[in-house]
């Protein structure tokens, strides 16, 4: 029995219908999708660099990405766009080769996330320990803060205001106003300070081309012979599986925020069908975003695909029709933004004193491997598999004796 891509489930539509005869629960999503789409800008931007593409590119691919998922993914509210992991497997092909063999490379990787859901072997993502998936959240928080850094960390007094201003008004302003997402408020009512002052910050049309308009549907610029195959089955394997690790890891950190479940299988199968299309319009491949999915549901309180599918909805305005509009954010902001995602994504319970206590060391070590191999790789895939490596190194009467111990001391994670 195959598990391919399904259409909505009855609750999925009554939870849609629900949220669209609402307004409230329909401000709510909306909101969440727009300042998401604004957190997706400086990061896709960032990552188009480290692939070796316009940032065009990857803003179009993102949108495609976003909307795709919106429908055929397994986890509502969570984000897929272009990403930085998936950046860093396509870098070197394309320095090396061209950027001609991105679309053989992508389709093929899709075909191959296409199988793995059909298969039912997201499945094995549930023997993911506990121990890894916090190494996981926690190196995933120290990656975002430290790519912030040089946004915010300055000698230009108007860039330090400006972060500094966005992390008072993130934090406080939803004391005041809960209806209207406050890192949305501070996107807009600084960006019209430093434009209606003259200031000038670095923005976000200094990271890359902001043309707006259209493009085309990518061509095949490659023969498809074995010589191709040769050059693009690394690529397109490592495309596969650290994209699938990445939104399934995700996935799961998503239905523990939530309380609510995914279909793990549908997600990898519409991972596939969602890289494929942005292959053929956008150029390059993506997987889930935790930090921008954590400002959807953190932040932005999203619960459904409607704030997804408005955050594709809105990058894609932003990108084609606004895109000098876009260009004037300053990245200050953006960065305080994504500071306070990073500060939201590290699970602090998992060092505190109390807590370590209680933890076997075999928990811990597994934790820190996990954390180091990904902060100094940049690689996440590569962290899970070095935690995952050094767990099945320590002896298993070792394993047994702790997991018996964590079962009996039980501490709640933070959420």
């Amino acid at each position: 029995m195959t598990n391919s891509p399904k259409p909505l489930t009855t609750a999925e539509t009554a939870s849609l219908c629900q949220v669209v005869r609402s307004p409230a629960l329909l401000m709510r999503e909306s909101l969440a999708g727009a300042i998401t789409a604004l957190a997706l800008i400086p990061e896709v931007i960032s990552f188009s660099v480290i692939a070796g593409v316009d940032p065009k590119v990857s803003l179009i691919a993102s949108v495609v990405l976003c909307l795709a998922m919106s429908v055929l993914g397994g986890r509502p509210a969570m984000v897929t766009a272009a990403a930085g992991s998936v950046a860093l497997v396509i870098g070197p092909m394309v320095h090396q080769h061209g950027v001609g063999y991105i679309l053989p490379a992508v389709v093929m990787a899709g075909v191959i996330q296409i199988l793995f859901g059909v298969l039912g072997m997201a499945k094995l993502m549930r023997f993911i320990p506990q121990a890894v998936m916090t190494g996981f959240v926690n190196a995933l928080g120290i990656l975002i803060f430290f790519a912030q850094v040089p946004h915010f960390w300055s000698s230009n007094p108007l860039v330090i205001a400006l972060f500094a201003a966005t992390l008072l008004m993130v934090l406080f302003i939803p004391r005041f106003i809960k209806s209207i997402p406050s890192p949305l408020i501070a996107v807009v009512v600084l960006t019209l300070f430093t434009v209606f002052s003259g200031q000038l910050p670095p923005v976000v049309g200094d990271q890359g081309s902001m043309a707006g308009g259209m493009p085309a549907f990518t061509e095949l610029l490659v023969p498809l012979n074995l010589n191709t195959l040769q050059i693009i089955w690394p690529c397109a394997l490592s495309i596969a599986f650290v994209g699938l690790m990445e939104s399934l890891l995700t996935a799961k950190l998503v239905d523990d925020l939530t309380g609510t479940p995914s279909s793990k299988a549908r997600e990898s199968a519409g991972l596939g069908v969602a890289n494929i299309l942005a292959g053929f319009y956008g150029g390059i491949a993506g997987c889930a975003m935790i930090g921008q999915t954590i400002v959807n549901v953190e932040m932005g309180k999203g619960r459904s695909r409607l704030s997804t599918l408005v955050a594709g909805l809105v990058l894609l305005v932003l990108v084609t029709g606004l895109s000098a509009v876009m260009a004037k954010i300053p990245m200050a902001v953006l960065a305080g933004i994504m500071v306070i995602v990073a500060l939201k994504t590290f699970s602090w319970h998992s060092i505190q004193p109390s807590a370590l206590k209680q933890t076997p060391w075999s928990a811990t070590l597994v934790m820190l491997v996990t954390v180091i191999a990904t902060v100094s790789t940049g690689n996440l895939a590569i962290g899970v598999l070095a935690g995952i490596v050094v767990l099945v190194l320590i002896p298993s009467g070792i394993r047994q004796r702790h997991a018996l111990k964590s079962e009996t001391a039980s501490p709640a994670p933070e959420k």
